[in-house]
């Protein structure tokens, strides 16, 4: 009903840029028993309902070119938001950059003490969010941050159990930081930062390059990387540098500029990675094992200068991206879909933007990109992650003050 009516308030013109007025065009949605929302049409569909605030949805469902789904927003804000994580009885947490984690369950959201102390400023603070595979049994989960050192800050792996025994509020215990980068600098950019398992229970952990591009491919040197962890920040031994001298052994790959989107590939386990480039030459690749990438001695992209970025955007033994964008979008984020809502989307790769303020279905063929649509452009702004949520559909949390929490729904 409460559609219907605004249907008929709002005239055609209201609706002439969904990009410019999607905040006022959200009506309530409807909550199930017990205060789990539940879309229209998908009562019973779902195994687990996120236990989340009722969402308000736009009055038009938008058709993609395979499948139509309506937006829906929730009713949260955060500050400066940068990654989720769903609890395995739909809770969320969410994680804001300077330095707070927040666990949301129905319209609550109360802050979880026990977070290592970040350097909050640029680019850093309290970043991404992991649970361990076995986090039902072992309640322990990861933080990858910003932390403070000699000469400035780097990336770093936090490690604690999350705990709600005391009846005074969550709280993580026993937390340590269990991987840092040893070279701190001054800089406030580049951190990279995504965490992923795989599914032999082996931990990846992005890091940037920091600003300084000459790290990047520097063996020596932890960013600039993508790093390979036992659950504990041990080294396995059968990562590809360990018997390397000068070699950081927890090193997996290498050449990475700034890589926001992290993922494995459920049908073959290899896990793929996107990465911003300088002016131009954002990047997907699947990480192999001791793959180099080239920066800074190749990139798609130019300097901000305009000059050419080392040699140009290719050298022999330098692995090739298997998309890039030039221009930009500012790759963050990035998640295999792999529900029953939309069918047709079974397997497509999606990443998030931030300067082109979209979100990119990828479709594959194995190792091949085949085709690429833009979604959502211009309507909820900086898309800075996107994960599959335990009801088959996708969810997006945007970047900024405030940033929102918003779901793909068939």
């Amino acid at each position: 009903m409460r559609n219907q009516l605004l249907a008929k308030i709002l005239t055609p013109l209201v609706f002439f840029s969904l990009a410019i007025l999607a905040p006022a065009l959200f009506s309530q949605g409807v909550t199930a028993v017990g205060g789990k929302n539940t879309p229209p049409g998908q009562e019973g569909k779902n195994q687990m309902m996120p236990q989340l605030a009722a969402p308000s949805y736009p009055d038009k469902a938008i058709v993609s070119e395979s499948e139509t789904f309506r937006l829906a927003r929730f009713p949260y804000s955060f500050d400066f938001p940068w990654a989720l994580a769903f609890l395995p009885d739909g809770r969320l947490l969410i994680s804001q950059r300077q330095g707070s984690l927040l666990l949301i369950e129905g319209e609550k959201s109360r802050a979880v003490a026990g977070i290592p102390r970040v350097v909050s400023g640029g680019q850093g603070g309290l970043l991404d969010i992991a649970l361990h595979p076995n986090f039902k049994e072992n309640k322990r989960l990861y933080l990858s941050f910003s932390a403070p050192g000699t000469g400035g800050s780097s990336t770093a792996l936090f490690s604690a159990l999350f705990d709600e025994s005391q009846g005074s509020g969550p709280r993580l215990i026993e937390g340590k930081t269990i991987w840092e980068s040893a070279k701190k600098s001054a800089s406030t950019i580049h951190y990279g930062s995504r965490i992923a398992f795989d599914a032999a229970g082996f931990l990846f952990l992005t890091t940037g390059e920091r600003g300084e591009g000459s790290r990047a491919r520097d063996l020596s040197d932890a960013q600039g990387k993508l790093i390979r962890l036992r659950d504990d920040g041990s080294v396995p031994p059968d990562n590809p540098f360990v018997a390397r001298a000068g070699a950081l052994p927890q090193i997996w790959s290498y050449g990475h500029r700034n890589p926001q989107g992290l993922a494995f590939n459920p049908a073959d386990g290899l896990v793929w990675l996107s990465e911003h480039g300088p002016k131009g030459g954002d990047e997907i690749n699947i990480a192999q094992r001791g793959a180099d990438f080239g920066w800074d001695l190749t990139s798609y992209g130019l300097a901000y200068s305009g000059a050419k970025v080392g040699i140009g955007p290719s050298a022999a033994g330098v692995s090739e991206p298997l998309l890039y964008w030039t221009p930009s979008i500012a790759p963050s984020g990035l998640a295999f879909y792999t529900g029953d809502v939309f069918p047709r989307w079974k397997g497509n790769l999606f990443s998030g933007a931030l300067a082109g303020q979209e979100l990119r279905r990828i479709r594959l063929e194995g190792k091949k990109v085949i085709s690429q649509e833009v979604l959502l452009k211009g309507v909820v702004g900086r898309i800075r992650d996107v994960r599959m949520g335990p009801d088959g559909f996708l969810y997006l949390l945007t970047d900024g003050k405030p940033g929102f929490l918003y779901r793909l729904e068939g």
